[in-house]
């Protein structure tokens, strides 16, 4: 184990900055019983998964289903599987939360999941909670609607808001294609294999066998736009056009609503290959694809989330892998989930999609094709990885943000999208900070998180910070490997993992308050507050450079008093003075983060003093702005 002393630079970092961030007075829009009233880019947003955060309850562990974890799928040893954490264990571990900065809690999916899929050998759990057989309960091993119950009030006492991790586009794999799974040998998900996509073009839905084959749905007249209606898949009675599908009759009834248990409201065609219109309409590595073309699938999805909203007065949904459900789906869902949580009395109710696309272009068309407002910004998280981990230029970065007018409603729409740096899919920042920069010491990788981070609280954007990376958690890459516990762990490839700024490991509990990024990022979230202009104000980039390790500037402007804040950023190992330009009426300056020149070094410039891989924050109050420089 390597040396505590190694650390105590960095810790001394952590909480000189958490101190000058914390004595900032809090924007009153922060007071719990406002925060309905919080728009979606006032928001802190913590990512957690709840079977990884907290055990507060070990009598759910293994959600009422025996000691066998291939039946109960419990088994804390091993990374695919229940760990133990539950909504109890949230609850109990708010005010760790609150105390991070937070405002939002995106909470990973907590409904109902098969317990334990794969084929045999290769098995694993639903602990994720993406593996869903019912949309209308919570699963036993997290607790039961009580509890969810009790953690959404307990959290709206605080002002923090709950947004509920929701899926449309797959159910859990229960359906088997019988080319592939014959019947009476094994179940849909301990089969063959997965079956290959079947196109339309190949095997249209009016024949079985393909083009000349026998003749089924007589009359029905395709998945397009202008076809979906329910009296047009009223016809659609054949569901054998690809596939032949069936359930096993141990699962014939396993899912909820009812209406899910008929084969007719999925596609049927195979796996998907992400590619063309298998993206829609293929099974997402082997999971039941639903028929969202179809209006009674539609309604029938509005009817279970607006119950969710109605049950818990939940703030928002993010929607998993919303590129991979057709665009109509999404221009019936999003405004009706909307209306009625402003009928509920949730008038910011945030609906933000999961749609993996890497330019702003491709990310932008998506959203205006499929209504969303919003969307998580994956572009963000390629520029800043490009710039801080690869040692690249800074003007992709530069170029992504100057796009930020292409999207539906333009600038104003950029600074809603949530912006973040690593997740459960993507994997840990300082996971691929270790493999990337290895050359890094110890304190120069707690500078690089903490840099990458402030990227995310002071861009434009709501900043997401995924559970653990406040405790320097790394990971051996993404899915499970990214998917510690923040209680003691029994996961070996977990536990010798080499976590940033700590000589813990996640054997033990990380709920360490103390620990240096914990106390940077609550004083990033707490400059983030008592600043509307850093949330609200248009941004304007005013330096990049094209050597890797430069350095990187923009302003905020608060456009209700010309406010104007310059953040800027040495990407360098080495210490670094140059002039930024500003607004030449900005002359008078005040430091909200580092240590700020009080007066720029002439109209329209101002100079910076930023140690390695350092930052700062600093406001030019117009009311202290004078043309003469005095």
């Amino acid at each position: 184990m390597r040396a505590r002393k190694i650390f105590l630079a960095a810790a001394g970092l952590g909480a000189a900055f958490a101190a000058s961030g914390a004595a900032l007075a809090r924007d009153g829009a922060y007071a719990p019983q406002d925060y309905r009233n919080r728009a979606p880019e006032d928001e802190v947003i913590y990512f957690v998964l709840p079977d990884r955060f907290d055990n507060a309850d070990p009598s759910n562990d293994q959600g009422g289903l025996g000691g066998d974890p291939l039946k109960s799928g419990f088994d804390p040893a091993r990374k695919g599987f229940f760990h133990g954490g539950d909504l109890k264990g949230l609850t109990a571990r708010l005010d760790y939360i609150t105390g991070l900065g937070a405002t939002a809690i995106w909470l990973g999916p907590i409904y109902k999941n098969k317990p334990v899929q794969g084929r045999p050998g290769d098995e694993s759990a639903g602990y994720h909670g993406y593996w869903i057989t019912d949309f209308t309960d919570v699963d036993p091993h997290f607790g039961t609607k009580a509890d969810l119950k009790e953690f959404v009030d307990a959290a709206h006492a605080r002002g923090v808001k709950i947004y509920l991790d929701i899926i449309t586009n797959h159910s859990a794999d229960v359906i088997a294609l019988r080319e592939c799974h014959p019947e009476g040998e094994a179940p849909a998900n301990a089969g063959a294999g997965p079956c290959p996509y079947r196109s339309r073009a190949d095997f249209p839905f009016t024949t079985q066998g393909g083009p000349g084959g026998r003749k089924i749905n007589n009359g029905f007249m395709g998945d397009a736009d202008e076809f979906q209606t329910t009296a047009n898949f009223e016809k659609l009675v054949d569901p054998s056009f690809a596939y032949t599908p069936y359930v096993p009759e141990a699962e014939k009834s396993i899912k909820v609503p009812a209406w899910m248990n008929d084969v007719r409201y999925y596609h049927n065609r195979g796996n998907s290959t992400f590619e063309g219109e298998s993206s829609t309409l293929g099974d997402f590595v082997g999971l039941d694809d639903f028929m969202t073309e179809d209006p009674r699938v539609v309604e029938g999805f509005i009817d279970i989330y607006k119950q969710w909203i109605t049950d818990y007065k939940i703030d928002g949904f993010r929607i998993d892998t919303a590129k991979h459900v057709n665009p109509s789906f999404w221009r019936a869902f999003l405004p009706a989930v909307k209306e009625h949580a402003k009928a509920e009395g949730i008038p910011n109710f945030y609906v933000f999609g999961e749609a993996v696309y890497w330019t702003t272009a491709d990310l932008a068309a998506f959203m205006t094709e499929a209504g969303f407002e919003t969307s998580l910004d994956f572009p963000m998280m390629k520029a800043l990885k490009d710039q801080l981990l690869a040692n690249e230029s800074g003007h992709a970065l530069h170029l992504m943000l100057n796009a930020d007018k292409v999207y539906p409603g333009g600038e104003k729409t950029a600074r809603g999208l949530p912006v973040f740096v690593g997740n459960h899919d993507m994997g840990r920042y300082a996971g691929e900070l270790l493999k990337k920069r290895p050359d890094l010491t110890d304190e120069q990788r707690y500078r690089n998180v903490r840099l990458a981070h402030a990227f995310l609280f002071f861009s434009r954007g709501a900043p997401v910070i995924y559970y653990g990376d406040e405790q320097g958690f790394t990971g051996d890459g993404g899915d499970q490997d990214a998917r510690e516990d923040m209680f003691p762990s029994k996961v070996a490839i977990y536990n010798d993992n080499e976590l940033i700024a700590t000589d813990a490991t996640t054997a033990q509990s990380n709920f360490d308050v103390k620990h240096p990024l914990y106390h940077a990022f609550a004083g990033m979230a707490a400059a983030y507050k008592a600043h509307p202009a850093l949330r609200h104000g248009a941004l304007v980039v005013r330096h990049s450079e094209k050597a890797g390790g430069g350095l990187f500037a923009f302003s905020r402007i608060d456009a209700a008093t010309g406010d104007e804040y310059l953040f800027a950023a040495n990407l360098g190992l080495a210490p670094r003075e140059a002039f930024v330009e500003v607004d030449p009426r900005s002359q008078r300056w005040t430091s909200v983060i580092g240590r700020c020149e009080k007066k720029s070094a002439a109209q329209g410039s101002l100079k910076v003093r930023l140690g390695p891989q350092d930052f700062l924050v600093c406001r030019a109050a117009r009311s202290n702005t004078g043309t003469d420089g005095r």
